[in-house]
């Protein structure tokens, strides 16, 4: 598997780079653009929207890379007319007309109908071409990726959460939605030696990122770098490639150590 050579998105058929870029975290236009080159163009412009992934969508358009970007912007109201207003808003903040993906953040039941209607209404206008949807009920995914509403879910995993596995990746399939993950450091935690197991030296976040995209289900990896040192941390993710058995091994005895001594999400 080589993680520099980008792959289809589900079914969408929008091309993807391997990883990810969320941009509420505050890196600079420079991380972004940097990123771009090395192929990762799945941009997340999320609601913590931040000048710098702003300022390079805005630089990489206008240097005529629109169609190479894959743009997804995130509705966590549960309010049809809200919803529409604040996406038309990013786009004109954007100066884009649409995006790639709209996406239906944090459900862990099935969307309203008002809500789901008003995105498909908005998909058949044109300010977005895929639906996508994120949340933590895992089996929720299988059950709605057979309605066929949605094009691409965001699923939370990492070495300490991994029932996606079984969950998420096994139930789905082979023709399957896109699969975007997300929280790879466990926010954080994943990176600190205080919660890593005795004699064990805590990984770096490139090992995060190569874990959850070693699964072959994985299509993106979101990272959330906080500025250009971070961001090209993460970009030795695609040169390293994918772990080895044996790191694979550590990174999951890392996150059954975590999970047990760091409660939080199942």
């Amino acid at each position: 598997m080589d993680l520099t050579q980008p792959r289809n998105l589900g079914q969408t058929g929008l091309r993807v780079g391997r990883l990810g870029l969320a941009g509420g975290y505050g890196a600079p236009a420079e991380a972004f653009e940097e990123a771009f080159e090395r192929g990762c163009n799945y941009f997340y412009w999320g609601s913590m929207r931040k000048e710098g992934m702003r300022r390079a969508i805005m630089n990489l358009c206008g240097r005529g890379k629109r169609d190479d970007l894959v743009i997804l912007l995130q509705s966590y109201t549960r309010s049809p007319r809200l919803m529409e207003v604040f996406i038309k808003r990013a786009l004109k903040s954007l100066r884009l007309d649409r995006a790639e993906i709209l996406l239906l953040g944090w459900y862990n039941r099935p969307p309203a109908r008002r809500i789901l209607d008003r995105a498909l209404e908005m998909k058949e206008k044109g300010l977005c071409r895929f639906l996508g949807l994120s949340g933590h009920n895992r089996p929720l995914f299988a059950r709605l990726a057979g309605e066929g509403s949605f094009d691409l879910f965001h699923v939370r995993y990492n070495a300490a959460h991994r029932g996606a596995d079984e969950e998420v990746f096994a139930a789905l399939g082979q023709a399957r939605p896109g699969l975007v993950t997300y929280t790879a450091t466990r926010w954080g935690q994943l990176l600190k030696a205080k919660y890593m197991p005795p004699g064990q030296e805590p990984p770096p976040a490139s090992d995060c990122y190569r874990f959850a995209l070693s699964h072959p289900a994985v299509d993106v990896c979101l990272c959330g770098p906080r500025d250009l040192a971070q961001m090209k941390e993460a970009l030795r993710t695609l040169d390293r490639g994918p772990l080895s058995r044996e790191e694979l091994d550590r990174m999951r005895r890392i996150g059954d150590f975590v999970h047990a001594r760091k409660k939080g999400f199942f």
